[in-house]
């Protein structure tokens, strides 16, 4: 059997392959947007089913939007903005300067 190696290390492994950044910058964006929606659904008190219903979606992919399975349209960002009693505010950012 081979060595266990520590996360740190695969990670690093993982992440000096071509293209693996923008993947980890995609999954992270995914997973932030859905997890504000999430807090802001349970803020509100609403269900799944509930903001489903508010947005037009099915509960499948609610949950499956909170869970940061899924990259939403700016529509869809409006839709559930709206659901949810906010607004939605869609910015560019300078990257950082290298250091």
């Amino acid at each position: 059997m081979g060595e266990r190696r520590a996360w740190a290390d695969r990670k690093s492994e993982i992440m000096s392959r071509p293209g693996a950044g923008a993947a980890y910058d995609a999954a992270r964006i995914r997973f932030e947007l859905g997890e504000a929606v999430r807090l802001r659904r349970e803020q509100l008190r609403l269900t799944q089913a509930e903001l489903a219903e508010r947005t037009g979606l099915k509960q499948p992919g609610v949950a499956r939007f909170e869970a940061g399975g899924t990259m939403p349209t700016i529509p869809m960002l409006k839709r559930l903005a709206e659901a949810l009693e906010m607004r939605l505010s869609v910015e560019f950012q300078p990257l950082r300067e290298a250091g």
